[in-house]
């Protein structure tokens, strides 16, 4: 019993005790060095993160521009027959100027390939040739081409004339 009275009386010395007073040598060295090597892993951790971030990012807009590509594409034969169709048509001549104005909105324009226009084979696909001269113009336009954002997304399908 003695011996336990003797373990409370020292526990209760060490607690009133003046802590102000008490100096305590701590080795710091070893706990900044796991402290700045958690830090580097936070901040490798957190850059890897935001790369990975902004590469879904990129992946998510490259497969809604595929997607939309690929729906515009799908279209073309639609928008041949609606050309067609108002060609042949004087009462679908209305549409028209809708038709070309929901091209417009989405970013679709025709490809110039009218007649006499100057042959360019990064615009125009010449699927016959006729004359001897040397100036290759259009004769005839057969399949409409288009440009989806900026960039040829069918070229024209057309008779070139050399004239």
């Amino acid at each position: 019993m003695k011996k336990q009275q003797k373990d409370e009386e020292i526990e209760v010395t060490l607690k009133s005790e003046d802590l102000k007073n008490l100096k305590v040598e701590v080795d710091t060295s070893e706990i900044e060095k796991q402290v700045n090597e958690l830090t580097n892993d936070l901040q490798r951790t957190r850059a890897d993160f935001e790369n990975f971030r902004k590469q879904v990012e990129v992946q998510k807009e490259n497969v809604k521009k595929t997607t939309q590509l690929a729906t515009v594409y799908k279209m073309l034969p639609l928008l041949d027959d609606l050309d067609r169709a108002i060609g042949s048509y004087m009462e679908l001549k209305p549409l028209e100027k809708s038709l070309e104005k929901t091209l417009k909105d989405l970013n679709l324009a025709k490809i110039v390939s009218s007649e006499g226009v100057e042959f360019n084979p990064d615009l125009h696909d010449a699927v016959m040739v006729e004359g001897d001269g040397e100036k290759e113009v259009i004769g005839e336009t057969l399949r409409p081409g288009y440009y989806y954002e900026g960039e040829v997304l069918r070229p024209a399908m057309v008779k070139v004339k050399k004239i």
